[in-house]
């Protein structure tokens, strides 16, 4: 079996993971994402770090407790024949009262973390949705859509697991590590020495383990993703799987990949799941070395200074709160750098510039409603009049009003979408207003290209676009494409209601004028046949509707927009012919007085066009009236010969 590729590297999760190493620019990163979290939550922050503060120094007191306990209280007492517990009882009630303390801090710390934690995640995602509808059409051709959902969902909630988790995780630890280090040194150097080598020894072992699985997690970081990836495929091309009875092979290739995954996460774990027990047993052993250390030190038989039995205890117990927080950091350390990781991603597309970076707003074209006066000059007004106008700032500072007529003009226009691979070469075409143009032409023509250069989805590299016999790159895009209403080849619709659907052309659209834009679109009667009409909720893109029926509501869509100029990318392309008669005379309706520039393979559509342009490998090849073309027998004349047979 051929071998096939299917995704990229994916995330998996796992106890014992290998030592992450700090991505490059890791440090800024981290430095930003903290203080995006400290503009808003600053004071929070600094109470959080004092109840960790006070939540460990409790834990301390707890520890050093067993000193006092065993050295002022029982040793005492067992010698005495009447001994007075009033004194222990008063200062197991002040312990106590620190440690309820100590719990309140605790309680108090993860209630301001999750406002934290909750706030931060709601404003970052916020802002990245926001971006992300701000980016250019070239952004999202570049980057795959399951690698920017990616983002949205395993980058972010490691963003989320590291503000709530790791960050406090770390702070506590470095903090109860500090405090107990400083402690078990006042109450015995020599036990302490011993017990950093000891942990030393134990740091150095794990990360010795660790690199050995870290090829083995790379690998099956990248088998997960392929597995994702293969699954997610399959899923969208169900179809496609069973009418070609592929069902056999899927679940062949889908064991390959499968097998991938359980070979290179058996390798990991083979090491990594020694790493812990290893780590408990070394830990262990600190406490049996200080033990047997104490205990000579305490009878006299190493050095001069002897120990108490209290303090000796009390050591031992330390030993417990260093080495557990000393074993906590190493793992979190993994957590922080992979987040880091994350969040650098995240930044990565919050720093991509959006499709307005560079433009002088001060100075954008917009459209306005505007009044025709009986002297022919126009009147902006702010209400709706049928007439529309381009306000357009001078640079003395005035402003002189165009009215929008849908004249189009491309002079010497070049364009490539990616450098060095130029699609369109030297177009020139001149439009009048109220002209229905039709782009004809083979597959991978330019015809779309043309459509999405008027939208301005992308910037031309040579040449220049005139709008109404504006520069278009002076127009602001929002209301560029508000005055282009388009149906594109390939039909979106959104989880929601059929009206919802229609009434996206216009968001303040009525019902009644949903219904007259689907009448005139011929959908009104099979939306009248569903289940519940115009409220009849989609989902899955609309998959319960026929893909013709799915057109129709799009063409609705922009119906109801009724925009000043009409695009309509294969429009009809996906609806059969006696459909197709039936919403001729709508379309023709629909753009009656407006210009229309209509891409259509189906030739007989587009014969009643006012100007039909024939490209080629992205030139303009031939233009004219289907009569003319037809009588200079050239490519028009091969598409039409060929179109008619094939209806």
């Amino acid at each position: 079996m051929a071998k096939m590729n299917f995704g990229g590297p994916g995330r998996g999760s796992g106890r014992n993971q290998p030592r992450a190493k700090m991505p490059k620019g890791g440090l800024k990163t981290a430095a930003r994402l903290l203080a995006m979290v400290a503009k808003h939550y600053k004071w929070l922050l600094v109470i959080v770090a004092l109840c960790i503060i006070a939540t460990s120094i409790t834990t301390l007191v707890s520890s050093l407790f067993t000193k006092s306990l065993i050295d002022d209280y029982i040793q005492p007492l067992t010698g005495t024949s009447d001994p007075d517990f009033s004194p222990l009882a008063v200062t197991l009630l002040k312990l106590a009262a620190v440690l309820a303390a100590g719990v309140f801090c605790a309680w108090l710390n993860s209630r301001l973390m999750i406002t934290v934690t909750q706030g931060t995640m709601l404003r970052l995602r916020r802002k990245l949705f926001s971006h992300m509808e701000s980016l250019p059409v070239s952004f999202f051709d570049r980057r795959s859509h399951g690698d920017i959902m990616s983002v949205y969902t395993n980058d972010v909630d490691s963003l989320r697991q590291m503000i709530s988790q790791s960050l406090p995780n770390v702070f506590s630890s470095t903090i109860t590590i500090v405090a107990t280090v400083s402690s078990m040194a006042v109450l015995s150097w020599q036990l302490t020495l011993i017990t950093i080598l000891l942990t030393t020894v134990m740091i150095f072992t794990t990360r010795w383990l660790s690199s050995l699985s870290s090829k083995y997690f790379t690998a099956q970081q990248s088998n997960l993703g392929a597995l994702n990836g293969y699954v997610e495929e399959m899923l969208t091309g169900l179809k496609v799987v069973k009418t070609f009875n592929h069902e056999e092979q899927a679940v062949e290739e889908f064991e390959v990949l499968n097998e991938n995954l359980r070979h290179a996460a058996s390798n990991a774990n083979k090491v990594s799941n020694i790493v812990m027990p290893i780590n408990g047993n070394l830990s262990n052993l600190i406490y049996v070395a200080c033990a047997v250390a104490g205990a000579a030190i305490a009878l006299g038989s190493i050095g001069a200074a002897a120990l108490t039995v209290g303090t000796l205890v009390s050591f031992l117990t330390l030993i417990k709160n260093f080495t557990q927080p000393v074993s906590q950091l190493s793992q979190q350390v993994n957590s922080v750098v992979s987040a880091i990781a994350g969040a650098a991603r995240v930044f990565e597309i919050m720093d991509q510039p959006s499709e307005d970076a560079g433009d002088d707003q001060a100075a954008m074209v917009q459209l306005v409603d505007a009044e025709l006066n009986d002297d022919g000059t126009l009147t902006e007004c702010d209400h709706r009049t049928g007439v529309w106008a381009w306000r357009v700032p001078e640079a003395d500072g005035t402003v002189r009003l165009v009215r929008q007529k849908g004249e189009v003009d491309f002079s010497h226009v070049y364009f490539a979408y990616i450098e060095g691979k130029t699609v369109l070469h030297d177009v020139e075409l001149d439009t009048e207003a109220g002209m229905k143009v039709a782009l004809v032409g083979g597959t991978g023509a330019g015809k779309t290209t043309i459509t999405n250069l008027i939208n301005r989805f992308y910037d031309i590299q040579e040449g220049q676009i005139l709008y109404d016999g504006i520069d278009i790159k002076r127009i602001d895009r929002q209301h560029l494409r508000r005055s282009l209403g388009m149906v594109l080849q390939e039909t979106h619709l959104f989880t929601g209601t059929v009206y919802d659907n229609i009434s996206y052309g216009k968001l303040n659209a009525t019902l009644d004028d949903c219904i007259a834009a689907a009448k005139m679109a011929h959908a009104h009667d099979f939306i009248c046949r569903l289940p519940y009409g115009y409220f009849t909720v989609l989902q899955g893109d609309g998959g319960n509707l026929s893909q013709g029926e799915r057109q129709l509501i799009a063409i609705a869509r922009a119906a109801v927009a009724d925009p000043p100029t009409l695009i309509l990318d294969e429009a009809t392309s996906s609806i059969d012919t006696h459909t197709e008669r039936l919403i001729q005379q709508g379309m023709d309706s629909l753009m009656q007085g407006r210009s229309s520039f209509v891409i259509a393979h189906r030739l007989s559509t587009i014969r009643n066009s006012n100007l039909i342009v024939v490209m080629d490998h992205g030139r303009i090849v031939e233009m004219g009236t289907h009569a003319e073309l037809l009588a200079a027998r050239g490519k028009y004349y091969e598409l039409y010969t060929v179109s008619k047979k094939e209806n």
